[in-house]
């Protein structure tokens, strides 16, 4: 494992001596199957793997807790490296902004102002911002994103388009439980009445898909059936719903070839996202559970 810059070049360089290509998948730690799914086709796409795990400070609203986002290193790097994880940068805050929170910053331009972007200012600045110094870092060849953070990934693809940053950028399948709902980090952080609320979130648009398969593309047919889904369950509050092309975001009128469907939600105190690609032949995986 690696925590400084130096202990970072230290061990990509046998790897990068033996030719090998590399493939980075970051993440904020707390890892899940989810992750692990992401480590599995990171090494399926390159040779070797490496992790990175960095709760960035830059990407967190003045709002939220910082100090409450979920953290366990020694499991984490346990799971990364039993999934085939060559390197695992786990970096203090210095280490990555030795200039402290002032240095240069990427703009995400407009879009990152749709979807999350009216509710958590300055939080795709920050995503885009540490990703970047990533990728300068680890000089990946690879990089492995999920599409749970769906505008995340859009904006990270655009940025390595728009930037010419050489790194080929692939969005894997959101996971989800057993039960549906998307697995995240912040699911650690819900109550058990809230998980069961949370379920909901899941209900609603799956109840989106099933109307869309009738032959109903209508937006506000669809996204009408979300609220009302959502609404049967008193312990969630809706932030947005919204149908988008799955590229640019754009919102649409009518659910057309891999139309999206987007929603953020807050269960209690917990703020959750989650998204599904209508009609879609192959459903998002679920899969069991890593506790501890």
């Amino acid at each position: 494992m690696a925590h400084t810059r130096d202990e970072l070049r230290a061990a990509l360089a046998p790897l990068r001596a033996g030719g090998a290509t590399l493939s980075l998948v970051p993440t904020m730690g707390a890892l899940h199957p989810g992750h692990l799914s992401l480590f599995d086709l990171a090494l399926r796409l390159g040779d070797r793997v490496v992790a990175s795990i960095f709760v960035n400070p830059l990407q967190f609203n003045a709002d939220e807790d910082l100090d409450r986002y979920p953290t366990n290193l020694e499991m984490d790097v346990r799971l990364a490296e039993s999934r085939g994880v060559a390197v695992v940068f786990a970096p203090t805050v210095s280490a990555m902004y030795p200039e402290g929170a002032s240095g240069v910053h990427v703009q995400p331009g407009p879009l990152g102002d749709r979807l999350c972007g009216p509710f958590r200012p300055g939080h795709f600045e920050g995503v885009l911002t540490v990703v970047a110094k990533l990728f300068g870092l680890v000089r990946p060849d690879i990089a492995v994103f999920g599409r749970k953070d769906l505008q995340q990934a859009v904006l990270i693809q655009r940025m390595v388009g728009d930037l010419e940053l050489g790194v080929r950028v692939e969005v894997a399948p959101l996971i989800r439980e057993p039960d549906g709902l998307a697995m995240s980090s912040r699911n650690s952080r819900l109550s058990p009445r809230e998980r069961q609320d949370a379920l909901g979130i899941s209900a609603a648009l799956e109840a989106a898909d099933s109307l869309y398969r009738t032959g109903v593309s209508d937006a506000d047919a669809l996204l009408g059936r979300v609220r009302e889904v959502l609404g049967q369950y008193p312990g969630l509050r809706l932030e947005y719903a919204e149908l988008v092309d799955p590229e640019s975001l754009d919102p649409l009128a009518a659910a057309g070839t891999n139309a999206i469907v987007a929603v953020a939600v807050h269960c209690g105190s917990t703020r959750l996202i989650d998204n599904l690609v209508l009609g879609a032949s192959d459903p998002d995986p679920r899969v069991a559970r890593v506790d501890g």
